[in-house]
């Protein structure tokens, strides 16, 4: 029996109207994490505007598949889904390694998540992420991706100046902000979404030479799409390993949201779920590694949506999960979405970092009974050396090894293992 009395519950279906509206509901709500990460990593990539589509395109169809296997065979929880920020880190840090380790890598770091989790291991390996781990894992995502976030606020895709581009995304995040404190329900949870539509019209209203309506687009929705799906691999133990650091974080993050829903709509036998959700997003990395994009996680803004809309039924997600496949092979359609201003991407991830930083500063004093100057320096030092590392220059960077730098170059990887070091073997609890 549920705590809160939803109009429908987990396992209820719904009328066909209801079912459509609802699917709707979260497909518009997955849509815009789609396009921010995958616009970033795309253009990480790929020059060709019809290779970022076809990027895109696959992000899609392997994001959709997986949240049907997640409904259908999974966590089976009202939960939506989309790529993995931690994972858009060690993407960046390892950019010069080339595609083919990098989705190796993600590859990789599926299938042995996948096995963990069908073991039962990862509950060994969860011990070691206590809390005043997880709040420096959570403070350290927006930390390192802050030199990507600069050069998406910085870029010249128009004729506004660099000033220009930064004063604009400062007004479109505190309006952002300002609507949130007011705006209430499905309004509210869904501020993403009206952020990237009006911030995006408005740029190009005041910027007209950006050239956004008049993109073209030059992809075969079916035939491209199959001929670029990876499956070169390229196995770098160093690079795989930055990648497992990440996985660590991103199986954290995805126990963390199947719990928030568990907590909302009391379902039975949690523990199977989150087994059984662990794994098919161990498969979608899998799948991810080999279509060549960045892999999944579970959101945790998932709770917000079904208390505003009130449809806790998993059924309601099915709709969503068969649109974005349906998306995949509208390349036009997915061009017209992808032609979002770098300015908007990178005031939207203020806003997604800004929110992660307030979960960690929350989950920092409702879960640490006495706040000592040891738990300070716990999660304080590594997101100092987290900071160091991800604004080193670029001649810095470049005088390390290729074999080091996805490592001794990556402020995530560096800080994460800062903070275990700490945490179980400097200022280890005896008790």
């Amino acid at each position: 029996m549920s705590r809160i009395n939803f109009k429908y519950q987990l396992n209820d279906r719904l009328a066909p109207l209801e079912l459509v509206l609802f699917g709707m509901q979260w497909l518009a709500i997955s849509i815009p994490t789609l396009i921010i990460i995958g616009k970033v990593v795309t253009q990480l990539h790929f020059n060709d505007p019809a290779r970022q589509i076809v990027y895109l395109q696959k992000l899609f169809f392997v994001t959709g598949l997986i949240l049907l296997g997640q409904l259908l065979w999974g966590h089976r929880l009202p939960v939506i889904l989309g790529p993995a920020a931690v994972l858009l880190v060690s993407i960046i840090a390892s950019i010069e390694n080339g595609i083919n380790t990098i989705y190796s890598s993600i590859l990789t770091g599926g299938g042995i998540l996948f096995l963990l989790s069908i073991t039962g291991l990862f509950g060994y390996i969860q011990r070691y992420f206590t809390p005043r781990v997880i709040v420096t894992i959570l403070l350290l995502i927006p930390v390192t991706l802050a030199p990507t976030i600069i050069d998406l606020l910085t870029k010249s895709e128009a004729q506004a100046s660099p000033v220009v581009n930064l004063t604009f995304a400062m007004v479109l995040v505190f309006s952002m902000f300002t609507a949130g404190k007011y705006l209430t329900g499905l309004w509210k949870a869904t501020i993403i979404i009206w952020g990237t539509v009006l911030g995006s019209v408005s740029y190009l209203v005041l910027f007209s030479h950006y050239g956004f309506w008049g993109y073209k687009y030059h992809v075969s929705a079916i035939d491209t799409f199959f001929r670029n799906f990876n499956t070169s691999m390229s196995l770098n133990p160093v690079v795989i390993f930055s990648f497992l650091i990440s996985f660590l974080a991103l199986a954290i993050n995805d126990v963390g949201s199947i719990q928030a829903v568990g907590e909302l709509i009391n379902p039975d036998n949690m523990s199977q779920r989150i087994s059984r959700g662990l794994a098919i997003t161990g498969v979608g990395n899998i799948l991810s590694g080999f279509a060549g994009v960045i892999g999944p996680v579970n959101f945790s803004f998932s709770p917000g949506v079904i208390v505003s809309s009130g449809c806790a039924s998993r059924y309601a997600l099915i709709p969503a999960g068969i649109g974005l496949i349906i998306l995949a092979f509208l390349p036009g359609i997915i061009a017209f979405m992808g032609s979002v201003p770098s300015v908007v991407v990178g005031s939207i991830l203020i806003y997604i970092m800004s929110s992660q930083i307030a979960a960690a500063l929350l989950m920092t004093f409702n879960s640490l009974e006495k706040f000592t100057l040891e738990s300070g320096i716990t999660i304080g030092f590594p997101v100092m050396l987290g900071i160091i590392v991800s604004f080193l220059p670029p001649d810095i960077l470049n005088t390390l090894s290729s074999s080091l730098k996805p490592l001794a170059g990556n402020g995530f990887v560096v800080g994460v293992v800062t903070v275990l070091i700490l945490e179980h073997v400097i200022y280890k609890n005896k008790g």
